[in-house]
């Protein structure tokens, strides 16, 4: 079991360097914002579409089929089991169904029981079987307990995109990414609100060291989980309440030893000096925008406006 290779999640991709990973991160990051915000309040049409442009860009990359098959997969699966249970689900809205107009509209008079005439009763029937103007339904389908209407399946493609959208853009940034260039990107953009006395380079610098926690966290996940497989505990024995304190003492374990690991990150960075922004300067990247970055900006405005004008 190596979580490091079998679910990389969040972790940037080195090799091999693709189109992608040569944009200015700050223009990755305009796309990462335009694909969460756009989403809220638009149509079901531009929701998938936005999966199917995820989709297209991850091909586009031409990263290697194994790098990624896992982790579009399980977004997939998560969705699309948020999808089938949404749309299985009540909708929320019990409207009771009723004629616009009584049944017996086009009677002269209310017949009584037994006294109605041949012309008044073929008027009634020609009114109940008028066929109707369109062919809208609310319902579309329904079976026994199984009740599928227009707003459950809408409801399912709301929260099964936006699941989607969410996770998977964020891990594609992440995974074309370094976490140096992100936190640089951010303290480029942030950095106005040092006229308000805000800790920007703190900010970024805590997120740095966040983004290169997550590895280090797998790695120790990994080796615990590899220390009780050797030992062949045999868990049928031990029962629930045994079970129960043999993964509180691992999640024991677990915690001591990451917090062993953030105070040799510590130790490090005091040997190193590094006191305070303000005496140990942080050196980020030298950004430049070049022809791609401003061809792929320029198209953060157009998708915008497609959303202004289509996904509404």
């Amino acid at each position: 079991m190596d979580l490091l290779r079998s679910l990389p999640i969040g972790l940037y991709l080195e090799q091999p360097v693709t189109w992608l990973h040569q944009l200015d991160p700050r223009v990755k990051l305009a796309w990462l914002i335009s694909f969460m915000l756009t989403p809220i309040g638009a149509s079901p049409a531009w929701r998938l579409s936005i999966v199917g442009w995820l989709i297209l860009l991850t091909l586009s990359t031409l990263l290697p089929f194994r790098t990624w098959r896992r982790q579009m997969g399980i977004v997939l699966i998560l969705s699309l089991l948020l999808f089938f249970v949404t749309m299985l689900a009540p909708d929320g809205i019990n409207v009771p169904q009723q004629p616009r107009l009584p049944a017996n509209e086009l009677a002269i008079a209310p017949p009584e029981a037994g006294t109605a005439t041949a012309p008044e009763a073929d008027l009634t029937n020609s009114a109940e079987e008028l066929p109707q103007p369109t062919d809208y339904q609310y319902v579309l389908f329904e079976r026994g307990i199984i009740r599928i209407t227009r707003r459950s399946v809408e409801l399912a493609i709301r929260l099964g995109s936006l699941v989607f959208t969410l996770i998977y853009s964020a891990n594609l940034y992440l995974m074309t990414t370094a976490p140096e260039e992100i936190t640089a990107g951010l303290d480029n953009l942030l950095a106005p609100l040092r006229r308000f006395n805000l800790p920007i380079t703190e900010i970024v610098l805590t997120l740095t060291l966040a983004l290169r926690f997550i590895p280090l966290v797998l790695e120790e996940v990994q080796n615990l989980v590899r220390s009780v497989r050797t030992r062949a505990i045999n868990w049928k024995k031990l029962g629930f309440r045994g079970t129960a304190q043999v993964w509180t003492m691992i999640a024991e374990r677990l915690i001591d030893n990451l917090l062993v690991r953030a105070e040799q990150i510590a130790s490090a960075m005091q040997v190193r000096g590094f006191t305070s922004p303000n005496q140990h300067q942080v050196q980020w990247h030298q950004f430049r925008l070049r022809l791609r970055d401003w061809i792929t900006l320029a198209g953060v405005g157009v998708f915008w406006s497609a959303r202004f004008l289509v996904g509404a």
